[in-house]
């Protein structure tokens, strides 16, 4: 494998595919996408990155699908602290601190079969994906049947 095109900062942003999406809308009825660009975003209510969702109050369905880079713990972070419900596209990094500290037995966890073919590109992503699903009843530590990695036909 190449770790170059794996590891590489050139690009930090992979837009999700639209119809993944649209499956995903249809369960959680989205009301924000709280990172996102003009041409990019998901819902009629988003936050780009000169309004800094970070820094913004998250309320309603939040949909996140972060810039894939350095600052990806910081997003997490805040999903897991936020108050609302989030429902992030993230890459499968199991080996990372952020998936200990802020998923795994914290989350619900889905991952994806096969690889995302993300809005904008041509080839599939060099990584493999996961819908985390950030709420109360998770943060208190409560199972769920979709913590096993459920494919829900994404």
């Amino acid at each position: 494998m190449n770790n170059k095109v794996m590891f590489s900062s050139k690009n930090d942003i992979w837009e999700t595919p639209q119809d993944f999406f649209e499956k995903l809308d249809e369960e959680f009825n989205f009301d924000c996408d709280v990172c996102a660009l003009p041409e990019n975003a998901k819902c009629k209510k988003y936050y780009t990155p000169e309004q800094d969702g970070l820094k913004q109050k998250w309320v309603g369905v939040c949909y996140m699908n972060p810039p894939y880079g350095k600052k990806i713990k910081e997003w997490v972070k805040k999903a897991y602290e936020s108050d609302t419900i989030v429902v992030a596209l993230l890459p499968a990094r199991t080996d990372t601190k952020w998936f200990h500290d802020y998923i795994y037995g914290k989350s619900e966890i889905r991952f994806l079969r096969g690889r995302l073919k993300f809005g904008g590109v041509k080839n599939s992503a060099p990584f493999p994906s996961m819908v985390v699903i950030f709420n109360k009843q998770a943060k208190r530590g409560k199972k769920n049947e979709s913590e096993t990695g459920t494919n829900r036909g994404y």
